[in-house]
């Protein structure tokens, strides 16, 4: 699927947009990924990780300091992820998505 991507008020410079995705791959500012990548909107973080089977402990230790801060969270399906980063970006929200690509 091809996203489009909207403009954003927080900066003048290019910033992380979803471009599209499909099996097995994602696009970042139509760059093409084929491995796990943590997404935020001023950087692309490499996620070692190539399943969900793979998953470990410390996948999952930025949970508690996000809950102790009182920063929302959510598991989502990998397109519902794309979608709901590039709105929450083009809304100058702090955001990351972190997409395992399978």
């Amino acid at each position: 699927m091809k996203l489009t991507p909207s403009v954003s008020a927080r900066s003048e410079r290019a910033l992380n947009t979803i471009t599209g995705y499909g099996a097995g791959f994602v696009l970042v500012n139509n760059a093409r990924h084929e491995s796990s990548l943590i997404v935020l909107p001023e950087r692309i973080l490499e996620w070692h990780t190539a399943r969900f089977e793979a998953l470990a402990r410390q996948d999952f230790e930025l949970t508690r300091p996000l809950i102790e801060a009182r920063i929302g969270f959510e598991v989502m399906d990998f397109q519902a992820a794309c979608r709901t980063y590039n709105f929450l970006m083009a809304e100058s929200r702090k955001v990351a998505a972190a997409l395992l690509l399978q």
